[in-house]
């Protein structure tokens, strides 16, 4: 007698429960396969015309339809635009099918962000392109794609036949149209990048000013064609090298390397002579990744614009030349016209209250020209280096008597005078009268620049081998093209001149005073963000300052 197994109720039950989940989990490995086999897909390139054939393609053969589309949003035009399309009977894309937002069913998708299944479209009042109604559909989802937490497009399935989408294949295409969604938006983004790297390499490339840029490391990343030609270089040769073993004059390149040990937030303008006589101006600019957030950011890496400006040094050195001749000629008649108008009025006596203001403005314009022939004399004396001393300087005296001198001018204005100094200073070699001067220049140009109740800063310090004295200001600031001019004679930066006195000369004097003693002069400015004037001089070996102040004394 063969014995049965047991059976209790309640059995076929569970089986059948099991085997429901069985096909279930099935289901949901092959739509997560599917899902998958799409995603590898079209994460294999950044080419955005090949990534959308290729997310169609997987689409297909996953979802059975026969015919898919990829719509893409247009935010500048605020439309949908069909961008691929497999299967179709006509060609949308040739001559795009474009959709407004909010216009037709696409519009609808993207409004509501949820996916829209039809059937027939033919006679569907909400079909936006009557052209689209030739195709025939007869069952089409529209499922919108995201990317960064935002609809970016919509994926379109449909079939030339009756057909019915399921619950899992609205989810499998949901999760799919995601997928897509940000591969394309990857590959938009690296395509705007790549548009907006050429364009800038043809600016790059196509300027006439010498370029170079760094990274943040000072190894040199990007030489245009002119910098090839000024510097006669091959790029090839200076690309990957770091800036301070670069095959640059050693000026320009010790220019080069100050202004990027300055840092700071704005621009560092400087000028250099080099060995064969041309003359340069720089700007070196720090770059930021993205949005600068903090004041003392580092920055990611520095480009340095370089023009020749030799021609206009000649030109200017012809009308320096002109003008100190004319100068030397108009000293004389000033004179004699000063001496003149005073006996005038001492001998005239009882003059009326209007030939007293005539007199009187006669005296301050003659003042003013008397100004500026001094301004000029001056420029001619420190230029020449007649009578030029080399004596050891206290830097930390000369601030002290820049700031004695022109104090009242600042409590006059109600400004604020900052001093930051430290308690040693290494000395300098140099005049004491011609670098006070400078100073005081300087200070003064702060003075009319920053606003009453304004902040200014005297500043110097030791750094390597140089030592640093600068005056910075809360004031307008210098828009960067008019930086490299502003110490030229005469040169006033037009938006920040308005109302205020000077002969134009001053920063002039300054910059002549500064090479006199072998150093240089840096501006560093932004609209709206003040600037800061500054003078370089190099430090002698400590021997040569005692060797100095042994033979003072004796």
């Amino acid at each position: 007698m063969n014995a049965h197994p047991a059976s209790f109720p309640g059995d076929e039950s569970l089986l059948l429960k099991n085997e429901q989940l069985s096909h279930e989990l099935q289901r949901r490995i092959e739509q997560l396969a599917a899902i998958n086999t799409v995603a590898t897909a079209v994460s294999q390139t950044l080419d955005l015309e090949t990534a959308l054939d290729t997310a169609l393609n997987a689409v297909l053969k996953v979802i059975p339809v026969q015919a898919a589309g990829i719509s893409l949003l247009d935010e500048q035009a605020n439309e949908l635009v069909l961008r691929a399309q497999q299967g179709w009977k006509f060609d949308f894309v040739s001559q795009p099918m474009r959709i407004p937002l909010g216009k037709g069913m696409s519009g609808m998708v993207v409004r509501n962000d949820e996916v829209m299944i039809t059937g027939e479209v033919s006679n569907d009042p909400r079909l936006h392109v009557p052209e689209f109604a030739q195709e025939g559909v007869q069952a089409m989802a529209l499922v919108p794609m995201h990317a960064r937490g935002r609809v970016v497009g919509i994926l379109s399935v449909m079939n030339y036949a009756s057909y019915e989408f399921g619950a899992g294949e609205i989810d499998m295409l949901r999760a799919i149209a995601d997928q897509v969604g940000i591969a394309l938006d990857n590959a938009r983004q690296y395509e705007h990048a790549h548009e907006q790297s050429s364009r800038l390499g043809a600016v790059l490339h196509s300027s006439g000013d010498a370029i170079i840029a760094t990274d943040s490391y000072g190894s040199i990343n990007l030489v245009n064609a002119t910098a090839e030609a000024l510097f006669d270089i091959s790029a090839d040769d200076l690309i990957g090298t770091q800036l301070r073993n670069a095959s640059l004059p050693a000026r320009l390149r010790e220019g080069l390397r100050r202004a990027m040990d300055l840092g700071g937030g704005g621009n560092v303008v400087f000028e250099a002579t080099l060995e064969d006589g041309r003359f340069l101006a720089a700007i070196v600019s720090p770059v930021y990744a993205g949005q600068r957030l903090e004041k003392n950011q580092h920055a990611e890496g520095w480009v340095m614009v370089v023009r020749d400006m030799t021609f206009l040094r000649e030109a200017e050195q012809s009308r320096i030349n002109f003008i100190r001749a004319a100068a030397h000629d108009l000293r004389n008649p000033l004179a004699t016209t000063v001496n003149a108008l005073r006996m005038l009025h001492n001998d005239l006596g009882g003059l009326s209250e209007m030939h007293e203001e005539v007199i009187d403005l006669a005296q301050q314009s003659i003042n003013r020209m008397q100004d500026l022939i001094d301004d000029l004399l001056n420029l001619e004396r420190i230029e020449s280096g007649v009578g030029v001393r080399s004596d050891p300087v206290d830097v930390r005296e000369l601030v002290e008597r820049g700031i004695v001198d022109t104090g009242p001018g600042f409590v006059e204005r109600g400004q604020s005078l900052n001093v930051d100094v430290p308690d040693y200073l290494p000395y300098i070699l140099g005049d004491m009268h011609w670098l006070h001067r400078a100073l005081i220049n300087l200070l003064s140009n702060a003075n009319k620049y920053t606003p009453p109740s304004g902040t200014i800063t005297v500043r110097a310090y030791a750094r390597e081998y140089d030592v640093y004295l600068e005056v910075q200001d809360n004031g307008p600031g210098v828009s960067p093209e008019a930086q490299t001019r502003l110490f030229e004679r005469f040169y006033r930066a037009a938006a920040t001149s308005r109302d205020v006195k000077g002969t134009g000369l001053g920063l002039s004097i300054v910059k002549s005073v500064a090479e006199q003693h072998g150093g240089r002069v840096f501006v560093q400015s932004s609209p709206g963000q003040g600037s800061t004037f500054g003078m370089i001089f190099p430090l002698p070996p400590d021997d040569e300052i005692e060797r100095r102040i042994k033979a003072n004394k004796a």
